[in-house]
């Protein structure tokens, strides 16, 4: 089995094989909130107006996510794992556009044999799922800052899966330490970015805080997000 780590946007374009698109600062651990708590799908888009069609059309119930990491006026949910902690879903259909993980996903879409979406919440069982079978070629793409600048959460999340993925557990303890040691941790502490909440930074960092992988297929041409189970 041969394990590909790539970064960035041009990454997730280039990724091949059974693919993992990283975004732990919040994307996907919003979406493993979201569909922990009940959401039956997550619809991932690259716009605001797209978000907002698929409500408006009926397609969609909520709309979640961020543009330059605050909450559009219109949307129900921000990109924010710890505002959803206590809201059930039920069997509810979301979209969600962010400026790093969703856009992953799409770029990602067209060429992947089988995709994901993980974050450190997700990963044990995303590594299972993406192992499962034996495949030939494994891609973790960490899709860091806006999908434009590397981040220290997605590109230790990928080595980290990459640990599993070769059968080492790798260290949780080692790789939190490490992410709470760098820049991007800091914002969730910054009292001036109200948007980045440290309780989202707790969640984040809850490593396999689910046992399940968000398995992504095209439906219609959208990417489309559901729970798998852990194997």
């Amino acid at each position: 089995m041969e394990i590909h780590i790539e970064s960035l946007l041009p990454g997730a374009r280039r990724a091949q094989g059974r693919v993992a698109v990283i975004d732990v600062f919040r994307a996907f651990t919003t979406a493993a909130v979201a569909l922990a708590n009940g959401a039956s799908e997550i619809i991932m888009v690259s716009t605001v107006e797209e978000a907002l069609a698929l409500r408006s059309g009926g397609r969609a119930l909520l709309c979640m996510g961020e543009v330059r990491g605050r909450k559009p006026a219109e949307f129900d949910f921000g990109n924010s794992p710890s505002e959803l902690l206590d809201v059930p879903l039920h069997d509810a259909t979301i979209a969600q556009r962010t400026s790093a993980g969703t856009q992953g996903i799409i770029a990602a879409s067209e060429r992947a044999e089988r995709l994901y979406a993980a974050s450190l919440v997700t990963a044990a069982a995303t590594s299972r799922a993406l192992s499962s079978g034996a495949p030939n070629l494994i891609t973790l793409v960490a899709m860091g800052d806006t999908g434009a600048a590397r981040a220290t959460e997605d590109e230790l999340c990928a080595l980290h899966m990459h640990n599993q993925l070769e059968g080492r557990p790798g260290d949780p303890d080692a790789v939190r330490r490490m992410i709470l040691a760098g820049k991007e941790a800091a914002r969730f502490r910054d009292p001036a970015r109200t948007h980045w909440s440290e309780q989202d930074l707790e969640v984040a960092l809850d490593i396999d805080r689910y046992d399940f992988a968000i398995r992504v297929a095209l439906q219609n041409g959208s990417p489309v997000a559901r729970i798998e189970k852990a194997i």
